[in-house]
This record gives C-alpha cells, sequence and structure tokens, in this order.
C-alpha cells in the first residue's frame, strides 16, 4: 500500500476523533477562562486535560508528516492548516471541511450542493472563530490597565464588530496580545465573508444562467 493510500485511510480514522477532541480543548480553556472562581483542582484538570490534547495534536502531525512521505519544510508548506492548528490548537475546530469530508468518505455523496457546502462551513468556522477569539481576547485583557473590555460579553461583541469588519470602536484591545489575536481575527473575518460572498454569488450567477438557458426564445 503507497503512502498516499495510508494518509487518506489516517485521515479518515482519525478526523473525527480529533474533531471531538479539539470541542473537549476548547470547553477545557472556557472553563479556565471563564470559571474564576472554579477551585484550583479543577483549574489543574483543565490544564492537564489541554496539554494531553496538545500532545495528541502534535503527534497527529507528526504521524501525517511521516505518512505524507515528504520533508518537514515541505509538509509545513503544503498542509498549512494543519501546522496552523497544531501551533494554535484553540483554532483546531476550524477543521470542519476535512472533517465533513470523511464523514462523506464513509456515507456516500454529499447532500449538499458544493455552494451550500461552502455557506455552511464558512457560518460554523465564523461562529467558532469567534468564541475561541473571545476567549483569548478576554483572557488577555481582563484586568489589564485601561482596558474597555470588562466582561465576556464585551468580548463576545467585539469579536463579531471584528470578525464582521464594522468596527464601531466602542470595544478596543490596550493589550500586545489582544491586538495581535484582533489582527488575525479581521484576516480571518475577511476570508470567511469573502468565501460567503463568493459562494452565494457565484450560486446566483448559475441560477440566473440555468433560467436563461431554460427560457424559450420568444417569437
Amino acid at each position: 500500500m503507497d503512502d498516499d493510500s495510508l494518509y487518506s485511510r489516517w485521515e479518515q480514522r482519525s478526523e473525527i476523533p480529533l474533531f471531538l477532541a479539539s470541542l473537549v480543548f476548547l470547553a477545557a480553556y472556557a472553563a479556565r477562562v471563564l470559571a474564576v472562581s472554579m477551585p484550583s483542582v479543577w483549574k489543574d484538570v483543565c490544564m492537564f486535560t489541554m496539554l494531553a490534547l496538545w500532545v495528541l495534536f502534535a503527534a497527529d502531525y507528526v504521524v501525517r508528516w511521516r505518512l505524507g512521505g515528504q520533508r518537514f519544510a515541505r509538509f509545513a508548506r503544503t498542509h498549512f492548516l494543519h501546522t496552523v492548528v497544531v501551533v494554535l490548537p484553540l483554532l483546531r475546530p476550524l477543521r470542519i471541511v476535512p472533517l465533513y469530508d470523511a464523514i462523506q468518505h464513509r456515507q456516500g455523496e454529499p447532500r449538499l450542493s458544493l455552494h451550500a457546502r461552502v455557506i455552511a462551513y464558512a457560518s460554523l468556522s465564523t461562529l467558532l472563530l469567534g468564541f475561541a477569539g473571545a476567549l483569548a481576547v478576554y483572557q488577555q485583557e481582563r484586568g489589564a490597565p485601561g482596558a474597555t473590555m470588562k466582561t465576556f460579553g464585551d468580548a463576545v461583541w467585539w469579536a463579531a464588530e471584528t470578525i464582521s469588519t464594522v468596527g464601531y470602536g466602542d470595544i478596543t484591545p490596550v493589550t500586545t496580545g489582544g491586538r495581535a489575536i484582533a489582527m488575525a481575527m479581521m484576516a480571518g473575518g475577511l476570508a470567511l465573508l469573502g468565501a460567503v460572498t463568493g459562494s452565494f454569488s457565484s450560486w446566483l450567477l448559475q441560477i440566473f444562467s440555468r433560467e436563461s438557458d431554460t427560457k424559450p426564445p420568444e417569437s
């Protein structure tokens, strides 16, 4: 069996468990950030869970690299999303597209059209990115001198402003870490909105073209 077959089989078998693990990672991180009065023993449990899952994600990355049969530098470039979610495991749930592909390989052909899938992927990715970004920036901004982000609700509102590129400016990060997160969310928001807009526009054009082709010629 060649490397490509081994890689594909590993991806199909591991994608769903790893996606579920990423949700557990996100939940553990959210608990540490939001549950301020949580007993220290449970905070330690959350931290241990996050570290154990990060090791799992790193091990999966190494296995994919070895099965891919490429040099590490080339693999890191050609599998950019894999590399990002290992460095920043909080973004692991954004791998919803490979998850769907893995499910479809088991269940047959996709039930949704390509355009509907792109819109669904981008919408879910936007929610996950917004929630993860709100948690991360709230952790950075909480208690910082001059911070305008007082509660997690403020962080969620700020994340919605940032991803949608509205940017009212009523709440802005003041820490270096918060501003770095803001830059990443701006880039991610533009990419996701562009995917939704482009797919929706392409879908409309196909509908109009189909109707034009089926319209009977005027006598």
